[in-house]
């Protein structure tokens, strides 16, 4: 029995649950697999005992908390749950918890989650900066180990990235070559980009090259930021383009969520996808595959972006002296019901004033 006073240690959960000091150690880190009956028999005993894990002791002993930060834009988006889903797995995988953050309305959130890693409340940080001017990566003189994702473009510590310059090329180019002539960019205009939104800056240079590589003339009329990346972002920002009378016949929609969103107004105001309008999304969530209309879009491996997120980080907080790496995951075009109407003609919808 333990004694009243007594705090429960592993090898109290481990004698009250007939295991090992090891296996309850697994149960708590992930690091190895445990068979489902034996992981439910030691959680039951770690409820019974009141059992509370000592990272901070465990951090004494080898200098680490076993706890990272990941700081993401916008918590609220398909995308940011897939990616935070993926980094909590593969961190668990490693032995790690994970301390999420949403820093997009208060970009100060970065700056206390690196005052935990400098007092070693935490081990390092993945960071998802929306404006690398606002970010800690610009301001710090000494960094802790820290790993951003996404396409900002800096070389003071490791990143990983696609390159969303080529993706956006190539999904405009196969709206091109669907017979799309007028095509919106919906998220990104030339202000968001000069103001160093760095992911909406290699999306729209991508879109750009597209046009200019077909021929056609970018327009500021087909360029328009929406209010934030979520659906109903993107359907206040196609409402907004479908009020103003522009001629368009073709989407390219900067995530998939915009793209839903946008979706959802263009089939309000009776315009078909595909048969009038072809729209292009970005990211792959799952929702996007599900759709009433499933969605083209860009797609890459989410779980093998925050495995090089983590790799990178592993080895960041080995040796701080390593000089910044980039590691760029690769991307493709996933074609869908979304954009493969008919042929579409220059300027066949208009939009309704």
């Amino acid at each position: 029995m333990t004694p009243p006073s007594a705090r429960p240690t592993m090898r109290h959960v481990a004698e009250r649950a007939g295991v090992s000091p090891k296996t309850v150690s697994n149960v708590l880190t992930g690091t190895a697999q445990v068979r489902e009956p034996t992981r439910l028999r030691v959680e039951q005993a770690m409820r019974e005992l009141d059992f509370v894990p000592n990272f901070s002791a465990r951090g004494l002993r080898n200098g680490k908390t076993g706890v990272i930060g990941l700081a993401l834009p916008d918590l609220a988006t398909a995308f940011s749950a897939s990616i935070t889903h993926a980094v909590v797995e593969a961190a668990h995988a490693r032995g790690w918890v994970v301390q999420v953050e949403e820093t997009a309305a208060e970009p100060a959130r970065e700056h206390d989650l690196v005052t935990r890693a400098r007092t070693h409340q935490i081990d390092g940080m993945i960071l998802n900066p929306v404006r690398l001017e606002d970010s800690v990566v610009e301001h710090l003189d000494h960094l802790p180990p820290i790993v951003l994702i996404g396409e900002v473009e800096q070389h003071r510590t490791d990143r990983v990235f696609i390159d969303s310059r080529a993706a956006a090329r190539e999904a405009v180019l196969h709206l091109v070559s669907s017979g799309a002539q007028r095509i919106l960019a919906l998220g990104g205009a030339e202000a968001g980009a000069v103001l160093g939104k760095a992911t909406v800056g290699q999306r729209l240079q991508g879109y750009r090259d597209a046009l200019r590589e077909s021929g056609l003339v970018s327009s500021p009329a087909l360029e328009l930021e929406v209010p934030d990346w979520t659906i109903s972002g993107g359907a206040i920002g196609m409402r907004e383009f479908l009020a103003s009378g522009v001629e368009f016949d073709a989407v390219l929609a900067f995530t998939d969520s915009i793209a839903l969103g946008a979706l959802h107004e263009l089939n309000s105001a009776g315009i078909r996808v595909p048969e009038d309008v072809l729209i292009c999304g970005f990211d792959d969530v799952e929702h996007a595959r599900y759709a009433g209309t499933p969605l083209t879009t860009i797609g890459f491996d989410h779980e093998r972006y925050a495995s090089a997120a983590l790799d990178l980080l592993s080895s960041r907080m080995g040796d701080r002296t390593l000089e910044p790496r980039a590691h760029k995951i690769p991307h493709q075009l996933l074609i869908r019901s979304s954009t493969l109407g008919p042929p579409a003609g220059s300027g066949r919808r208009k939009s309704q004033k």
